[in-house]
């Protein structure tokens, strides 16, 4: 056994629980995953059910205990937690090169159909069709924000440390995103530090051993400037590592980037982009990749998808096998008590610079129907989308009303 072999089996069996998996060959993990990334309409939860079915139920890769576990810990992290999940159960079965080549198979699809997608919607003289089908699916997207909220709601209202400072959290949040969507993630992180704190001070008055306020790395306030490369490279940056809650917290912060401050984008065309993340397969934080796209064609396109999972490669590669002691480490669940709630209210806040975007009195008729869909009846993102943009090109070639 080659010495990169033997740490592998090492890190394996440090996981709470774990047993040595069967081993996968790397190009049934490159099938496999490339699968999922095909398929995976519909975001995390269809993600993680897939990536369930494959290695828990149909191939018996890893435990059910083992499987909670890897979500738990992906949870604690910053970025898109099913992309990271993805990732870590490649790395479960071949290590670090399983980890690469799953991860990409998983997103590479998603991000291929994204930029021929993006290349149409956003072309110099899109048909009228397209145009439609956009403002349809875009003035859906506020609801699949507010639907993305409610989903995580329930499971943080059961984990609150305290009811009164997690409701300061999630308006923190909320508020933030409504209006001051350039420094969201300061608020977030600033939440995160407040409960940290309060928790770290209950714990010192009662003997117990959470001190100190330990979060690293510690986060710059700083805009890149110069091309137009770097300025995608950083919008991408924060995007990867710094969205606590999943690809929907960030959309205020984008917002704010893309359309006020670097004029990538129109309002209207940063709702096409959120809406085509949410119904082309694999991970909804491709909607980086449109942002890309708009801003320097296709190698932005694929620089700000390289730069949004990169973090997520990362913090797999170098730290999976300390998975148990995140779990574990009482500061880390502190300080996601308090981000946890502040993006689940900026979640909830995003609806409300995307629905300022809509342009048409139909719009909101679309957004009413998609809320008693999305919230109501909890049907389905992809179909809801799918068929308000359907409304979209009827209105507009029927009523006239060009989109834009």
């Amino acid at each position: 056994m080659t010495s990169g072999q033997q740490n592998h089996s090492s890190a394996a069996r440090s996981q709470p629980g774990s047993r040595e998996p069967p081993r996968a060959s790397l190009a049934t993990i490159l099938r496999e995953w490339g699968r999922i990334g095909c398929i995976g309409f519909g975001g995390p939860p269809a993600h993680i059910k897939l990536l369930r079915d494959l290695c828990v139920d149909r191939r018996r890769w890893l435990s059910a205990p083992e499987f909670e576990d890897a979500i738990a810990a992906c949870n604690l992290l910053p970025g898109p937690a099913s992309t990271q999940l993805a990732i870590f159960c490649a790395w479960r079965l071949r290590g670090r090169p399983g980890a690469l080549i799953g991860g990409a198979a998983f997103i590479i699809p998603g991000l291929i159909v994204i930029l021929a997608l993006a290349a149409l919607f956003l072309g110099s003289a899109p048909p009228l069709w397209v145009l439609g089908a956009g403002a349809g699916a875009g003035a859906a997207v506020p609801a699949v924000a507010v639907r993305a909220g409610a989903g995580l709601t329930g499971a943080s209202w059961q984990r609150r440390s305290q009811t009164a400072r997690w409701l300061c959290y999630v308006i923190a949040g909320a508020a933030a995103a409504a209006t001051v969507g350039a420094w969201l993630v300061l608020v977030i992180l600033a939440c995160g530090l407040v409960e940290l704190a309060v928790q770290a001070a209950s714990d010192r008055r009662h003997g117990n051993g959470l001190a100190g306020i330990m979060i690293s790395p510690a986060f710059a306030a700083t805009t890149l400037t110069g091309s137009v490369l770097l300025s995608v490279a950083w919008v991408a940056f924060k995007v990867g590592a710094l969205s606590f809650g999943g690809g929907f917290v960030i959309i205020p912060l984008m917002q704010s980037d893309v359309v006020n401050h670097y004029h990538w984008m129109s309002g209207a065309q940063f709702l096409d982009a959120v809406a085509l993340g949410q119904i082309t397969p694999g991970p909804v934080v491709q909607t980086v990749a449109v942002v890309g796209y708009a801003a320097a064609g296709v190698i932005g396109g694929i620089l700000a998808s390289v730069v949004a999972f990169s973090p997520s490669f990362a913090f797999i590669l170098l730290g999976a096998g300390r998975f148990d002691k995140l779990r574990a480490d009482r500061r880390a669940g502190a300080f996601l008590s308090g981000a946890g709630p502040a993006a689940i209210g900026a979640i909830f806040g995003s609806a409300i610079p995307l629905t300022g975007a809509l342009t048409h009195d139909w719009q909101y008729a679309v957004l009413g129907v998609a809320l008693i869909l999305l919230v109501l009846l909890r049907r389905g993102v992809v179909l809801t989308l799918v068929g308000a943009g359907a409304a979209g090109v009827i209105m507009t070639l029927t009523v006239g009303l060009a989109p834009r």
